[in-house]
């Protein structure tokens, strides 16, 4: 059973898309060129590749794209 997103956002530009999000799926081969996550530490999260049908999980508060199509589920 899996976890009940209330909303999702596609993305398809290289404007900057505020919210809270969960989980980050790519539609195609696409390129984050800018990720902001809560309580996170280590490096930082520019030019992230992510392979079409690829997702990365945590708590995103913004999401940049250099290319391609993600969809950004909410929490």
């Amino acid at each position: 059973m899996g976890y009940a997103y209330p909303g999702a956002e596609y993305i398809s530009d290289t404007t900057a898309h505020t919210g809270r999000f969960a989980k980050i799926c790519a539609l195609e081969d696409s390129v984050i060129a800018t990720l902001v996550a809560e309580d996170y530490t280590g490096n930082a999260l520019t030019a992230v590749p992510l392979k079409a049908t690829g997702e990365i999980y945590g708590i995103f508060t913004s999401v940049t794209l250099t290319s391609g199509t993600v969809v950004a589920y909410r929490i």
